[in-house]
């Protein structure tokens, strides 16, 4: 695990990447299963030609979490010895199918807004179709509650967290992972007008006006504290977004971080700017394709902050 001062320090650029022009992307792999879903909601919905909540690349997201914490599938002192676990937005489910995996002694619920979790899961798994900002309705305590990459899913996270703070049991332990979905560079060589910050503008622009900013994850420290958790600790971490960096760990970081993010910028931003900003889906996909160009170019050292 990189200290936090190792976590503060800029990332060294591979000088053999300024002269190497622009990264391809490849493809990641997905997870297994073992025992069936419950559910009778099978509805997707479809706009500008995509499926939203299905086109997610869960799998590789997970996968690029697993590598960033080093092989650890949580930070926090309940990655063993949970009794009862409850995945917010759990997606594709990778990490929850994970967790009961390695834990089978504990019972872990999985709930998100659509089905798109595997068929067959860990028998001390189950999935749940629910929305997490209506009321909960669980009324057996859990002592780990855990959610990642939910910017922009809530109109309220404050009062997700005051959920999840009266759903625990007494030494019960909240984690939240996420990242600003803004790209950020130390160096000067993303510049103000290129298509990178143009997109990152609009989102955060069209996010804002539809209540769901995209920028909460700085501030989930003090929403943990101020619905009455204690010891918080924050870590921050860094995904290139290629292959610039000289490390061969961030190198290799930056790869999947661009696989991610090649397949899914288009469905990330599309919704986005059609709906909070009226963009055309022509418009959009032009900025978006441009941004592409941007994103895979080793001259330009952006990095997600996580």
């Amino acid at each position: 695990m990189a200290s936090q001062e190792e976590q503060e320090q800029p990332l060294v650029v591979d000088p053999i990447n300024d002269d190497a022009g622009a990264d391809s992307f490849f493809s990641g792999h997905t997870g297994s299963s073992l025992t069936s879903i419950r559910s009778s909601i099978l509805q997707h919905q479809f706009e500008n030609g995509r499926t939203y909540h299905s086109f997610s690349a869960g799998n590789m997201q997970h996968y690029i979490f697993l590598l960033t914490f080093r092989g650890e599938i949580s930070l926090s002192p309940k990655s063993a010895g949970a009794k009862r676990v409850l995945d917010i937005g759990t997606g594709t489910g990778a990490w929850a199918i994970d967790y009961a995996d390695a834990h089978p002694e504990a019972e872990v619920i999985g709930v998100d807004l659509s089905p798109i979790q595997p068929a067959w899961v860990p028998p001390n798994l189950q999935f749940e179709i629910d929305d997490v900002e209506q009321d909960w309705t669980w009324t057996k305590p859990f002592d780990f509650i855990f959610s990642r990459a939910m910017a922009g899913s809530f109109t309220d996270p404050g009062a997700v967290v005051e959920k999840a703070f009266k759903a625990l049991e007494p030494g019960g332990v909240l984690e939240m992972q996420d990242f600003i979905c803004r790209y950020w560079c130390d160096d000067g060589t993303q510049k103000a007008d290129s298509a990178m910050e143009q997109l990152s503008d609009a989102c955060f622009e069209a996010a804002e006006k539809m209540g769901r900013p995209l920028d909460l994850a700085p501030t989930y420290k003090g929403l943990l504290e101020k619905a009455g958790f204690v010891d918080v600790v924050e870590k921050r971490f860094k995904w290139p977004l290629n292959s610039w960096p000289k490390d061969p760990y961030y190198k290799e970081l930056g790869k999947w971080t661009l696989a991610m993010m090649d397949g899914g910028i288009e469905g990330l931003s599309l919704a986005l700017l059609t709906r909070g900003l009226g963009w055309s889906p022509e418009k959009a996909l032009v900025t978006i394709s441009e941004a592409r160009k941007v994103m895979k170019d080793r001259n330009v050292h952006t990095y997600l902050p996580m």
